[in-house]
C-alpha cells in the first residue's frame, strides 16, 4: 500500500469507530477485507488510528472535522507534514483538503491537550500541578513494557537473550522486573523468552503495583478482580503462595491456565461465590472496574466513550467491591485496592469511604503513579484488618 492508500483506510475504519464500533473490532473486519495489507501496511495503518483516537480533539480541531478525515488530516499537520503532497485524490490516495478543511482553527487549552470538557475539573483537582504534563503524556504511544518473570530468569539474562534476538530493552526503575522495549517491539511474540514464559507484557506501574504487596512464602492470596491474570502471574513470581484468581465474569480469565503453565505458576481459578468457600486470605487484590484513565494512551476510546453516569455506576461498584472483599481478609490480613484511574474519587476517595465505614481497618501504604512515572496511571491502597499503624507511609515510585 501507498502512504496515501494507508491515510484511506485509516479514515474509512476511523468513521466507522466515530459511528460506534469498537476500534480492535474495525480494525479486525478492514484487515480481514483487505488481503492485500501486508503486516507492514496493517500496523502502519493501526498506528494511523489509535494516534488519531488518541488526539482526537486536537486532531479535528487541525483537520476542519470531527470525521475520519478531519482526524488523519489534522494529524498530519500537526506533525508537521504536507498535506498536499497525499490528499491528492489520485489513485487510493483521499481527495483534496475543501470547505472547513481548508480553514482549520486554534484549539482552546482542553482541546489542545485531548481533555474532554466535562471531566477538566475532576482531573485539576486529582493531578494539581501534574494536569497539564500528565494530559500531555497520554496524548502519545505509551511505551511497551516487559515483566522479567524472576522465577525463571533475572533481568539481566533476559534483556541478553532478547536483545540476541533483536529486541533492545532497557531496565526501568519503576520495578526490578521492568524492561522498557526500545527497538522491535513486534518481535516480541515470536521470541523464545516469551514464548517460553521468561518474559510477559505488563506495564511498568502495573509491575510496581504487585511489588508493593507484602507477600511471603505460603501465603493464601485472592486476586479477586483477575481479568487476564497479568497480576496473579506476577505474584506467583514473587513468592510460593497458595494463589486464587476470580472473576465476575469467568471468561475473562479463560487464557490464564495457558499463560501460567507458559511461566511456570499455579494460580486456580475460581468460580464466583467460590472465594467465599476458600477464604480467609492472608491479603486480597481487588483491581477494581474503573475509568481507566490511567492507560488512555493504551486505550484512547475510554476517553471519549466515558460519562458521568457511567462514571457514577464504576463508582458504585468500586465501593460494593470493597465491602464485598474485606470479610474475606483474615486478622491482621492485608486488602490491596488497585485502578488504572487517575480520579481521586475513584482511588482515595473510595478508601477514605471505606476506612469511615469500617472500624478495625487501616491504611499502611499508599502509591500513586502517572504517566510523568514512565508507566500508566495507577493507585493503590494498602489497608490492614485489625492493623495498628502509625501513619500513611508514601512509597517512592521512582525507586528501584
Amino acid at each position: 500500500m501507498t502512504p496515501a492508500a494507508r491515510l484511506s483506510a485509516a479514515i474509512g475504519i476511523l468513521d466507522r469507530i466515530l459511528g460506534g464500533a469498537p476500534a480492535e473490532q474495525a480494525l479486525t473486519n478492514w484487515g480481514r477485507a483487505s488481503r492485500f495489507a501486508g503486516s507492514g501496511d496493517r500496523a502502519a495503518v493501526r498506528d494511523l488510528v489509535f494516534d488519531a483516537l488518541r488526539c482526537r480533539r486536537s486532531f479535528a480541531r487541525a483537520g476542519g472535522a470531527e470525521t475520519g478525515r478531519g482526524l488523519v488530516l489534522g494529524g498530519l499537520r500537526m506533525a508537521g507534514q504536507e498535506v498536499g503532497d497525499l490528499f491528492t485524490g489520485e489513485g487510493h490516495a483521499p481527495a483534496p483538503p475543501a470547505g472547513s478543511e481548508l480553514k482549520p482553527q486554534a484549539p482552546s487549552e482542553l482541546e489542545a491537550l485531548d481533555c474532554p470538557d466535562w471531566l477538566a475539573p475532576a482531573l485539576r483537582d486529582s493531578l494539581g500541578a501534574d494536569f497539564a504534563p500528565v494530559m500531555e503524556a497520554l496524548r502519545h504511544r505509551a511505551p511497551v513494557f516487559l515483566r522479567v518473570n524472576l522465577a525463571r530468569t533475572d533481568r539481566a539474562a533476559a534483556a541478553a537473550e532478547l536483545a540476541a534476538e533483536g529486541i533492545v530493552t532497557q531496565p526501568h526503575p519503576l520495578a526490578e522486573t521492568a524492561l522498557e522495549v526500545t527497538e522491535n517491539p513486534r518481535r516480541l511474540q515470536a521470541s523464545a523468552a516469551y514464548r517460553e514464559g521468561r518474559v510477559e507484557l505488563q506495564d511498568a506501574a502495573s509491575q510496581a503495583i504487585v511489588a508493593a504487596l507484602p507477600l511471603a512464602s505460603g501465603d493464601r492470596v485472592l486476586d479477586y478482580c483477575a481479568g487476564g491474570g497479568g497480576k496473579s502471574l506476577a505474584m506467583a513470581a514473587r513468592a510460593p503462595i497458595d494463589l486464587s484468581a476470580h472473576d465476575a465474569d469467568p471468561r475473562r480469565m479463560r487464557d490464564l491456565p495457558e499463560r501460567a503453565a507458559r511461566a511456570g505458576a499455579e494460580v486456580r481459578r475460581l468460580a464466583p461465590g467460590a472465594p467465599e468457600r476458600r477464604g480467609p486470605f492472608d491479603l486480597v487484590l481487588a483491581d477494581v472496574p474503573c475509568s481507566g484513565s490511567g492507560s488512555w494512551r493504551r486505550a484512547p476510546e475510554g476517553k471519549w466513550s466515558l460519562t458521568p453516569e457511567r462514571l457514577a455506576e464504576l463508582r458504585a461498584i468500586q465501593s460494593t467491591i470493597l465491602d464485598e472483599v474485606a470479610p474475606l481478609v483474615r486478622p491482621g490480613g492485608h486488602l490491596a485496592y488497585a485502578t488504572c484511574s487517575l480520579l481521586a474519587s475513584e482511588n482515595a476517595g473510595q478508601t477514605d469511604a471505606f476506612l469511615e465505614r469500617s472500624p478495625g481497618w487501616a491504611r499502611v501504604h499508599q502509591l500513586r503513579l502517572t504517566p510523568l512515572d514512565g508507566g500508566d496511571g495507577f493507585f493503590l491502597d494498602l489497608l490492614q484488618r485489625n492493623g495498628s499503624v502509625s501513619g500513611l507511609c508514601e512509597l517512592d515510585p521512582r525507586a528501584d
